[in-house]
């Protein structure tokens, strides 16, 4: 799990703690003595730079990845990458995975008792445009149980994972959806004391973008740096 890595220290409250008793799997992960601040190096500052070579056209399309159509509810996920100024972050990969609508991965260690979809891998990727901008077609995921405790489950969320020039190390975050009463349940979401911060992780219906007959449109900005900054999942 990544946590933000910037100049600029995080508001006190927006990102989650290493050690969150409530997250069980936190308390063996997280470290026990304090962090050592590192210098940064021209290479850190200037960061990784992806040739759009790596990107196939359809990689942000996750309904089209298959012969057939994936089963769940369509919708289109998009909004703009930013610093702590508001300006666009250019250029940057963004990935993204997720169950699928009957809350399963694709993944060998998911044993969910829930079907797999033939039809979704759960997968995509994309750069941002110039001005910062990116745009996913998914479905909506469905909540899966979990372990953590006695019947935990998560809510609905896809997973994001940033990289490229200005970001100092690969950042990883989730972002969940409007509406969803299992949120205050959830450890993970929760482990983000502040609030106003955690509401940041939620997405906005967006029925100005949403195709008509075709998919609705959730709007989900992230913002690198500064008081407004979008939680990320902290390194352990």
């Amino acid at each position: 799990m990544i946590r933000v890595s910037t100049v600029q220290e995080a508001v006190p409250g927006t990102q989650p703690e290493y050690h969150f008793p409530p997250y069980v799997s936190s308390v063996a992960r997280s470290p026990r003595l304090p962090l050592i601040r590192l210098s940064e190096t021209l290479t850190e500052r200037t960061g990784p730079v992806f040739g759009h070579g790596l990107v196939r056209p359809q990689d942000n399309d996750l309904t089209v990845q298959h012969e057939e159509k994936p089963i769940g509810e369509r919708i289109i996920v998009h909004g703009r990458v930013l610093d702590e100024d508001g300006r666009p972050v250019r250029g940057a990969l963004v990935e993204i995975w997720q169950a699928n609508a009957a809350g399963r991965y694709r993944h060998k260690v998911d044993n969910h008792q829930a079907p797999l979809d033939p039809n979704f891998s759960g997968a995509g990727r994309t750069f941002t445009d110039d001005q910062g901008l990116y745009e996913f077609t998914t479905i909506i995921p469905g909540p899966y149980p979990w372990g953590n405790h006695h019947n935990a489950w998560r809510p609905a969320h896809i997973h994001f994972s940033l990289f490229g020039a200005g970001i100092l190390s690969r950042l990883v975050t989730q972002m969940y959806f409007p509406g969803d009463p299992l949120q205050p349940l959830d450890p993970i979401f929760n482990s983000v004391p502040d609030e106003a911060a955690r509401n940041r992780l939620i997405a906005r219906l967006d029925m100005n973008r949403a195709e008509p007959g075709y998919a609705l449109a959730f709007a989900w900005d992230i913002v690198l740096r500064g008081r407004s900054d979008t939680p990320f999942e902290q390194e352990r």
